[in-house]
């Protein structure tokens, strides 16, 4: 936005508006994240601190510009929630340090401790109940439309890779359709003249979805003790990918650290701590029914010498309860686990977890997650609600010696 000197200098002369606000010096923390969240819960726009409320560019020394980048970082994530992500340059003009702050249009609903805010003309307002409730609603917060559906802000038809996209649609499909076949697949959606990425295309046909999704990846944990402690973390990793990839990725992990027992008395009898079929359905479960909008957390996978636990952000969709899981079909996020049915497993995963593509789509998912890991820990395994997350523990199979 405004990303050409010239340009930028033109914007000055011509004053604040909707799209641009000048800050002399470094204000308030809480008055910066009212504005910021304003720019964000509308259109986006720039925040230049450098300039006074007259155009005329002050300008920030040197040691006072790095310091204030700093700030303006800690208060999008401290003091708005859900983060905002921002994008901060440095530049020159008239030999001066101005500060550039670029707050895009968001695809959640964003409050700061003083309210909820959105830009009027040249000034932030907080909202009215009315302008609120509209505005959660067009951002599908209210679920009006399945937010897996929902287009990306600052996407466009280039976001999706092709490596993961064309096993979407036709492989034979031509340059000149594909576009079309993208937006059948709601992979992309149209935004007026735009066309834009959705959330399900962001995470099943980009490298990292997080770049727009915050926290749409999986974090794994393995300690060598029962508890959370950084003394006893054997192993740790992120995963970043499309969300198949991911899947994956976290399955290999617990496979990795998934130990197995040996009896010999008639013959050798071999036992893995956990079922790796029963683990595969927990970590398509997690994924396919997270709640995309939940912002301030991703799916964590922990593992301990006795258990493994599965964290997803979200409360249970519709009027599913724990006691109904075992009985209930519910998706949360019907495009992403359509997607998923359709992509097939390598012969090695398939061979493990007894199916051919990532999601079957049968209702068995719970049942296989319940009884195959019962038979070998004799323990049941235990979902809980926490805070609008939703956690499983797996517990795991005792050693055979």
């Amino acid at each position: 936005m405004f990303y050409s000197t010239t340009e930028l200098i033109e914007k000055i002369m011509l004053g604040e508006d909707s799209m641009i606000e000048f800050k002399r010096e470094m204000p308030h923390r809480d008055s910066l994240a009212d504005e910021i969240a304003a720019f964000a819960n509308d259109e986006g726009g720039v925040i230049l601190i450098g300039v006074d409320d007259y155009s005329e560019i002050v300008g920030l020394e040197l040691q006072e510009l790095n310091k204030i980048e700093n700030t303006i970082v800690e208060i999008c994530q401290d003091s708005i929630e859900p983060t905002v992500r921002i994008f901060t340059e440095k530049l020159r003009l008239d030999d001066k340090n101005i500060l550039k702050i670029e707050v895009r249009r968001s695809l959640f609903v964003h409050k700061t401790s003083n309210g909820y805010f959105i830009r009027q003309g040249s000034s932030k307002r907080e909202m009215t109940t009315d302008q609120l409730a509209r505005l959660i609603q067009s951002r599908s917060q209210a679920r009006i439309i399945a937010f897996d559906e929902q287009l990306v802000p600052n996407t466009n038809k280039g976001t999706l890779r092709e490596q993961f996209y064309r096993q979407f649609i036709t492989e034979d499909a031509a340059e000149d359709v594909i576009e079309d076949l993208l937006l059948k697949r709601s992979l992309l959606v149209e935004e007026g003249r735009d066309i834009r990425a959705s959330v399900a295309g962001v995470l099943m046909c980009h490298d990292t979805p997080d770049d727009y999704l915050y926290n749409s990846f999986i974090q794994a944990v393995y300690y060598s003790g029962t508890v959370k402690d950084a003394n006893y973390q054997i192993d740790a990793k992120d995963f970043r990918g499309p969300l198949d990839q991911q899947i994956i990725d976290a399955f290999k992990f617990v496979q990795k650290h998934n130990e197995v027992s040996a009896r010999k008395e008639i013959g050798r009898i071999d036992q893995p701590q956990y079922s790796m079929r029963a683990v595969f359905e927990a970590i398509v479960n997690a994924v396919v029914h997270r709640d995309y909008s939940k912002y301030i957390s991703k799916i964590r996978l922990f593992m301990f010498t006795d258990r493994l636990e599965l964290y997803s952000p979200g409360a249970l969709p519709n009027t599913v309860t724990i006691e109904k899981l075992p009985y209930s079909q519910a998706t949360r996020n019907e495009l992403l686990a359509r997607l998923l049915s359709e992509i097939t497993l390598d012969d090695d995963v398939e061979k493990q977890v007894q199916r051919r593509h990532f999601l079957e789509r049968r209702g068995e998912g719970v049942g296989i997650i319940l009884n195959e890991s019962e038979q070998l820990s004799g323990k049941t395994p235990i979902y809980e609600l926490f805070n609008e997350e939703l956690c499983l523990t797996i517990f795991a199979a005792k050693y055979l010696q």
